[in-house]
C-alpha cells in the first residue's frame, strides 16, 4: 500500500569524514574540562574518517573568543570544510555566565547561516562541575565528540544539498 512519503526525496547527511577539513576551536578556560572534550572530538573525527593531518586545533582564551577565532579560520579561499566549538562555563553568582552563553552561541550560529559553514556546537554551560565532569566523558558522554559528529553530518548534508540543487 502507498504511503504520501513514497514520492517524496528526503535529503540528509552522513558521519563520512573522510576528505573534509576540520577546525577545532578550544577554550583554554577551564582547560581541564575542555582538554577531554578535545580528545573526544578528535577521536570522533579520526574514527569516522578524517585524517589526523585534516584537523586544526586552534586554542583560544575563553568562551566569548570562540566566534570571532572561528570567523577568522574560515576567511580565504582555501579555509575548513567544517568547525567544531569547545569550551566549558559554569554558573556562577554573577550574570557573566547568562551574558557569555548567549554571546558566544549566537555570534557561532549567526557565522554558520551566514557562511553556509557547518559548525559543530560544543560548549557546555553547567551549574555544577559535576555536570560539566558528567558531561566531558563521564556519565553523559563526551559532548565534544558528539559535537565534531554534528559537524560532519551538518557538512554532508549541505554537500548533499548543494549536488540535489545542482542537478543528478
Amino acid at each position: 500500500m502507498a504511503g504520501p512519503m513514497d514520492d517524496v526525496r528526503v535529503l540528509e547527511g552522513d558521519l563520512d569524514a573522510s576528505g573534509a577539513r576540520f577546525c577545532i576551536l578550544v577554550s583554554r578556560f577551564n582547560a581541564f574540562i575542555t582538554e577531554r572534550l578535545l580528545e573526544g572530538a578528535v577521536d570522533a573525527l579520526v574514527r569516522h574518517g578524517a585524517k589526523a593531518s585534516d584537523i586544526t586545533v586552534v586554542r583560544v582564551p575563553g568562551a566569548f573568543e570562540l566566534a570571532a577565532t572561528a570567523a577568522k579560520a574560515l576567511e580565504g579561499e582555501h579555509g575548513f570544510d567544517g568547525l567544531v566549538a569547545l569550551g566549558c562555563l559554569m554558573r556562577g553568582d554573577t550574570i557573566h555566565f547568562d551574558l557569555i552563553a548567549g554571546e558566544a552561541t549566537k555570534g557561532l550560529s549567526g557565522l554558520s547561516v551566514s557562511r553556509g559553514v557547518a559548525i559543530g556546537f560544543g560548549l557546555l554551560t553547567t551549574d555544577t562541575l559535576e555536570q560539566a565532569v558528567h558531561r566531558a566523558g563521564a556519565k553523559h558522554g563526551n559532548k565534544g565528540a558528539e559535537a565534531a559528529m554534528a559537524a560532519v553530518e551538518q557538512l554532508t548534508l549541505f554537500r548533499t544539498i548543494e549536488r540535489a540543487r545542482t542537478g543528478p
